[in-house]
Parts: C-alpha cells; structure tokens; sequence
C-alpha cells in the first residue's frame, strides 16, 4: 500500500529553520499508515491539516513559529519556517505525488 508517509521519505538537503527538520520527520511518522488520497487536493488538504495540529498555525498565514518539541539546540532551534513549508516542503511531497499517480 501506498501512504502519505512514503512521500516523506529521503528529507530535503535545505531546511528554512532548524524545527523543520522535525516536523518533517513528525509529519512522515504521523501518515505512515494513511494510504494515498485520491488527489492533491485532498492531499493538500491532509498535510495543511496536519500542520496546524502541529504547530497551531494556519500555513497560509504562517512567517515563522516556535515549537518548543522541536529545540534541540542553535540559534533556530525549534524555529518552523512557514514559506520553507509553502515553497519547498510541501511542492516536494506534492511532486512525489504526482510521480507516484503516473506510475499507478
């Protein structure tokens, strides 16, 4: 079965703060066993979803957050960066989604 938390797998070489890294690995644990939606707007859906239950901020109106789980050390420790998720994180996920449907 194909799941959401498969479109985690290999992170990103950059991150936008250090937290982010964290809620990446939180996010792949958390739809490890949610299988694929039909399409990327219900998967946009799912992971907009999910940030806000991580972090208590809607994503479209998230610069930055603190999130104190994720400080683990250095000067943005536990920092979530909005526009890493909007511009990069998400559009990788989204990407590996479409990759996946072609091959289906």
């Amino acid at each position: 079965m194909q799941t959401v938390g498969n479109l985690f797998r290999g992170e990103p070489k950059q991150w936008g703060l250090r937290g982010d890294k964290y809620l990446w690995r939180e996010l792949k644990e958390k739809f490890a066993g949610i299988e694929l939606p039909k399409n990327q707007s219900a998967l946009q859906r799912l992971l907009e979803t999910a940030f806000w239950e991580a972090t208590g901020q809607c994503l479209a109106f998230c610069d930055e957050t603190y999130i104190e789980r994720f400080a683990y050390g250095g000067m943005s420790s536990g920092g979530i960066s909005g526009d890493f998720w909007r511009s990069r994180g998400f559009p990788i996920i989204f990407e590996r989604f479409q990759n996946t449907s072609k091959r289906q």
